[in-house]
């Protein structure tokens, strides 16, 4: 999972730029990265890090432009190298700069393709490099001086033609404008919107997140639809196109139980009150296992549940508490890299408050389980705090099958509930009873919120793949490249230095 955010404005964004990238942080810590464009050059930081260590006031002073384009990543594909870090730069044709988010399933096959058929070299293993060469390929088959509307909505109708998978992309044309476009399906997350400044000129922004929009003063227009491309030009003129053959809305509901922030909206949906209805159905699922339970007190594992504990604990009329405190200081452990690092940091993260669990029967709370390294070192913390009995909720369903659409669970043998029962995973993580959210009951907390959406992708949860490509030998090629092992034998091979300047 990765954060973008493009704005063509009237005055230098780079800060802008910088500011929003911050805001949206969250959705990776592994690279940062800006470029921008003045006059027609092209201006280009990244590196691997935090957004706040990657900028100093040396490189910010470079980023010059009145558009530009920034990303933040974590790796679902390749390796944690620098030169992995985004934006992307081809110089032809025009000169292009692409930030990605999501996955594509069809990534072998196209980088086969761009060498035999479009003449092109990839220097990656990462399928946001095929992705703009692919765009960039499509592009130059117009063969224009001057790129139109029309000519970029042509090259992202190729892309759709050729691209399979969960993804949204930013690319911007030196020199031109800044162009979005979203799956067809719609399955990673894009908006758009727009701010009036002096002058009477209009700014605009594309983003991961509508919280990005709010961070900078943007007013928020609305989702980019899936299969649309939204176009906005050098002299701040916006232009928008569906680009594909139509196919089922199927928004990723892992971000709503996860990634995204609770201020943000998705879809129309608000990810804050989904998280209220997801605590409010798996509070009538434990009054119906368990009317007579003993649970004294109702503790989110911080900071992703606290929405569904809270009102978890009102509907069972359970006093909630914080139970952890978290060092800010570390990252998600969702996204740290391997499982080596996601164990060190658990402890590092969090600490007992040893008064809100001695001599308690405690229900912790988590959005999900999905390796299950996490919970049952938090479990084994409440019990050293004195808890008598622990029992953990999940406001999501099991996850049991890899994704394949941006997310980092390739891996089927690395997710505690693969093949397993819920019995046998609450054994797994140390817990006295464990209880799961049922599939219905998540769609229909998402779906409450914009009841034109009739369908979410969850195959982490069922094992339905959107994209109707993705089988067997698929999901076995891709946990040899992306599991654990994989990943630490990329991690000690030497990694190249990523670029500061294009």
């Amino acid at each position: 999972m990765c954060g973008l955010v493009g704005i063509v404005g009237n005055s230098d964004v780079a800060v802008s730029l910088y500011d929003t990238l911050t805001v949206l942080q969250h959705r990776g810590q592994d690279a940062a990265g800006i470029a921008t464009c003045d006059n027609g050059k092209l201006n280009l930081r990244k590196d691997n890090g935090l957004v706040k260590d990657v900028f100093r006031t040396r490189h910010m002073r470079r980023l010059t432009g009145k558009m530009g384009i920034g990303h933040v990543r974590y790796p679902t594909a390749g390796s944690s190298s620098p030169a992995l870090a985004q934006p992307f730069y081809v110089n032809s044709p025009y000169g292009l700069c692409l930030a990605h988010n999501g996955n594509l399933t069809n990534s072998a096959k196209l980088s086969e393709e761009l060498y035999s058929e479009d003449l092109r070299h990839i220097n990656t293993d990462s399928d946001s490099e095929v992705l703009l060469n692919i765009f960039a390929h499509e592009l130059q088959q117009v063969g224009r001086v001057a790129p139109t509307a029309e000519d970029v909505f042509q090259a992202v109708e190729g892309v759709h033609r050729r691209c399979r998978g969960g993804y949204v992309a930013l690319v911007m044309i030196t020199g031109y404008g800044i162009v979005g476009f979203r799956d067809k399906n719609g399955i990673r997350p894009l908006v758009f919107g727009k701010k009036e400044v002096a002058g009477g000129q209009t700014e605009y922004m594309l983003a991961s997140e509508s919280v990005a929009l709010d961070s900078q003063g943007f007013d928020l227009v609305r989702d980019v639809a899936p299969g649309e491309a939204v176009y906005i030009d050098s002299k701040g003129n916006l232009h928008t196109r569906i680009c594909s053959e139509p196919a089922p809305y199927a928004p990723c509901i892992f971000e709503h139980v996860y990634f995204a922030r609770p201020d943000s909206l998705m879809d129309g949906i608000s990810v804050y009150k989904a998280r209220l209805r997801m605590g409010e159905r798996l509070a009538d699922k434990v009054k119906r296992l368990r009317p007579d339970h003993d649970i004294d007190v109702v503790i989110p594992i911080p900071d992703t549940s606290r929405t569904s504990a809270l009102e978890l604990a009102n509907h069972l009329g359970v006093k909630y508490r914080e139970g952890f405190v978290k060092n800010r200081y570390i990252g998600r452990t969702f996204i740290m890299p391997g499982q080596s690092e996601r164990r060190k940091s658990v402890r590092q993260k969090l600490n007992a408050i040893e008064l809100e669990f001695r001599g308690k029967n405690v229900l912790l709370v988590d959005d999900s389980i999905v390796r299950g390294t996490t919970c049952r070192q938090i479990i084994q913390m409440a019990r050293e705090a004195g808890a008598r009995k622990v029992y953990f909720a999940s406001a999501a369903p099991p996850v049991r099958y890899p994704n394949v659409y941006g997310i980092d669970m390739p891996a089927a043998s690395e997710l505690i509930a693969h093949d397993r029962t819920e019995l046998q995973v609450q054994e797994l993580i140390g817990a006295d009873w464990l209880v799961f959210q049922d599939l219905p009951d998540l769609i229909a907390a998402a779906h409450e919120g914009n009841p034109k959406i009739k369908q979410f992708e969850c195959a982490v949860f069922n094992g339905e793949y959107i994209t109707g490509d993705v089988d067997q030998q698929y999901l076995k090629a891709l946990e040899a490249a992306r599991n654990d092992a994989a990943k630490k034998a990329r991690a000690n091979t030497k990694a190249e230095p990523a670029n500061d300047e294009a």
